[in-house]
């Protein structure tokens, strides 16, 4: 240890010197062996120093090796040599296996003078801060960014021309997207390098000030990736591309602007050679295409027929040679994405004639916009007038339907009363009409998918609706499915046809069952959703208001995609044949439009399926006039004695429904006008001299329909009573009457039993 240059000291464990070799003798300015003293007791004077001993001390006694760098004036020999200049001194102290001599371990210490290593460490910091000064004021900006895109060095030259304050500046606090404008992000994203390299490139872009003003700039991007493929932090030094001498400002200025426009485009653009590869694109080409090609594929020349779908790739090659040819007017190609047919394309072909220069080996400029969402909306349009042009027809065969269907029921009711129970022919009798009335139902469902049929709205507490319904729901999705019902608390009220509500989450339920031939669960579910709320859904066609929602959730096996786009168009079902009409649905989804609500379906393959039902908020607005609710009129019972000896005139374009009313109402004692027409009616009605107590009329006839003719009566005689009958909805008439025109309605089709009861009740109904 002598020979080292380094001084050294061994103490044992109550501090006092073991040995001491020449160099820590030398340290410390002893002369001789008496005047060596312990390490602690040289720096007693040096508060700095002595509390770094203490901590060494305190490391050995834990059992570690530990060092410290102090600074001492004058050096440990205290100016012996005449120096009063400060020494750096490094100090480790470890712990030595003393013997059972002493006790305890041996502490070595050793002390070596770094003074010129220090030194060294300070000339290199006062260079690396002169460097930094020189790149912080240097006529160009630079940055670097890690991996994230985070700013971890950014030079003063580059914050001045951004407006950024240095001093609140700290690595990390900015991004790349805080300052690079536009589309510029997918031209940086595009530059990548292999494992184990670095890459340059230029990129012209504009940068992001922060009074938010734009700064055109040219980038000298160095990216580099390591070895195992992780990419590096970036190097970029920038350029301020509208300084320029004056001679030069008007092309800068023009060349700033096509950069511009070139790369804030919102189409892709790529300019091709006549071999069709591509010579140079922006930055929204890269952005569509990111998935196809990448910046390496297009700095090396890609064909540009690889970003279009080989099907259509004959087509797009036939337009790109139209375009080489110097064709003017070149019909666009759709197309999809190869990989991904879900993204629609549509390119656009330009021809490029007469350039010189750099731009001499383009021969045709492609720009490209993705048409995904127009694919989409075409689609839901084309859908939409499909469904409409169905809900036409189905109205129309519907009201043909009503009328065929009520001849036959009030056919089938005249025979009976003919026909006893005992009579061989009263089953048959019943059976045709148990399946007339089984045909009109499926008539309903053809009118709620085209919504026409007659509602009935009342204000609608969801909760009670749903607990009535409990019991029936439970006996419907049987003993192997487990019904579940969540109420939403304080649910606002709702105004909807209350028969027609239970009928929606009826045929819901059994959906769902039949879902689930081994089980499941159920869960019907009530909630208010606010408008707030509403808007962040994002659902299709939704407006932003009140809703309370009621959602029908099963865990069976869900819906693919391709059936999903097709479960509310009528007579679709992917039921077996005699187990599904395909109309359910289709009555859902018009019932629940004719209300004014709206309905959607989430599934999932293999997991389940929910439907969402909204329904707007009803805000009740009590009027003054309201009368109280114990002095409202009572609510007329059903007539018993359908009897009567009024005088009728019933208005029916169809010979055998005209025929079987006449029929039903003179078999009760009425007197019985007929006529085929609004027309033939007021001709009646002048040759009676207005003697007719009730008017029974279709709605729509051929000459006059049947609000002209409840209008026209009213002129002559205001109080007669009309009773309208209808395969259609009554509000589909009853809005082009006055507000305040009093009749009563009957939908098609109807029993003779039914038609005598309305006309009882009309003629006993006191205005």
């Amino acid at each position: 240890m002598d020979t080292q240059p380094e001084g050294t000291v061994i103490s044992d464990p109550r501090g006092q010197i073991v040995y001491p070799n020449q160099a820590y003798a030398r340290m410390t300015g002893a002369t001789d062996a008496d005047g060596i003293r312990p390490l602690d007791q040289v720096l007693a004077s040096e508060p700095a120093a002595s509390d770094a001993i203490y901590r060494l001390t305190n490391a050995v006694r834990d059992g570690l090796s530990a060092q410290e760098e102090v600074r001492i004036s004058g050096g440990l020999s205290r100016g012996a040599n005449g120096s009063l200049a400060p020494v750096w001194y490094r100090i480790k102290a470890r712990a030595l296996e003393g013997g059972a001599e002493f006790k305890g371990p041996l502490v070595a210490w050793q002390v070596a003078d770094i003074s010129e290593e220090r030194a060294e460490q300070e000339r290199f910091f006062q260079e690396l801060q002169e460097a930094i000064n020189h790149l912080d004021h240097a006529p160009a900006g630079f940055f670097s960014a890690n991996p994230a895109g985070r700013i971890i060095y950014l030079n003063a030259t580059l914050a001045e021309w951004l407006g950024v304050d240095l001093t609140q500046f700290t690595p990390g606090s900015l991004t790349l997207n805080d300052i690079v404008a536009g589309s510029g992000m997918a031209l940086i994203k595009a530059v990548k390098a292999e494992p184990g390299t670095s890459r340059n490139t230029v990129i012209d872009l504009d940068l992001i000030k922060r009074n938010g003003q734009s700064l055109a700039v040219r980038f000298y991007h160095r990216v580099q990736t390591a070895r195992d493929g992780m990419p590096g932090t970036t190097r970029t030094i920038v350029l301020d591309r509208a300084e320029g001498d004056d001679s030069s400002v008007a092309q800068r200025s023009a060349e700033v602007r096509f950069t511009r426009f070139f790369n804030s485009a919102p189409m892709a653009i790529a300019a091709v050679d006549a071999e069709g590869h591509t010579l140079r694109t922006n930055a929204r080409f890269l952005d569509i295409f990111s998935g196809v090609v990448d910046r390496d594929a297009i700095d090396r020349r890609v064909k540009l027929e690889n970003v279009v779908h080989e099907r259509d790739r004959e087509t797009f090659n036939k337009a790109l040679a139209a375009a080489f040819a110097g064709q003017a007017s070149i019909s666009p190609v759709d197309t999809v994405l190869p990989g991904n047919e879900e993204r629609h394309i549509r390119f656009y072909m330009s021809p490029v004639t007469d350039l010189g220069g750099e731009a001499a080996e383009e021969a045709a400029v492609i720009s490209a916009v993705e048409t995904t969402e127009q694919k989409a909306l075409e689609n839901q349009m084309a859908q939409s007038q499909k469904m409409q042009a169905v809900g036409q027809l189905a109205g129309g065969i519907a009201h043909d339907f009503n009328n065929v269907l009520t001849a036959i029921i009030m056919s089938s009711d005249l025979l009976l009363t003919n026909h006893r129970a005992s009579d061989p022919s009263f089953p048959d009798i019943m059976n045709i009409k148990q399946n007339a009335n089984r045909a009109a139902s499926l008539v309903r469902q053809l009118l709620a998918f085209s919504r026409r049929q007659t509602l009935r709205p009342e204000v609608l507490d969801l909760t009670d609706v749903l607990a009535d319904l409990r019991m029936l729901l439970a006996r419907l999705v049987g003993k192997d499915i487990e019904l579940k019902i969540d109420h939403g608390r304080d649910l606002w009220p709702v105004k909807a046809d209350l028969g027609q509500f239970e009928q929606v989450a009826v045929n819901l339920a059994v959906n769902a069952r039949d879902a689930m031939p081994e089980g499941g669960q159920i869960t019907l579910r009530t909630r208010n959703i606010p408008a707030a709320d509403a808007a962040k859904l994002h659902y299709r066609d939704l407006p932003e208001a009140d809703y309370v929602v009621f959602e029908v959730e099963d865990t069976g096996t869900g819906i693919p995609a391709d059936v999903l786009e097709k479960i509310f168009e009528p007579f679709f079902t992917t039921k077996e044949v005699g187990k599904g009409t395909g109309l359910g649905l289709s009555m859902v989804y018009g019932i629940i439009k004719q209300t004014g609500g709206f309905i959607y379906c989430d599934s999932e393959v293999g997991k389940g399926t929910t439907f969402k039902i909204f329904l707007p908020r009803l805000i009740e607005e009590k009027r003054a006039d309201d009368a109280p609710v114990a002095a409202k009129e009572k609510k007329v019972e059903k007539a018993t004695d359908l009897s009567g000896s009024a005088t009728v005139l019933l208005v029916e374009d169809e010979d055998a429904v005209r025929m079987g009313g006449v029929r039903a109402l003179q078999s009760r004692g009425y007197t019985v006008h007929e006529a085929a027409s609004g027309v033939e009616a007021l001709e009646i009605m002048e040759e009676l001299g207005g003697e007719v107590d009730i008017v029974v009329s279709d709605v729509v006839m051929p000459e006059m329909d049947g609000p002209t003719l409840l209008r026209e009566l009213r002129k002559t005689h205001p109080d007669i009573k009309f009773i309208f009958v209808s395969g259609y909805a009554e509000d589909a008439f009853a809005r082009n009457l006055p507000a305040d025109a009093k009749f009563g309605f009957l939908p098609k089709p109807f029993s003779l039993k039914q038609l005598a009861t309305t006309v009882k009740e009309m003629l006993e109904k006191q205005d």
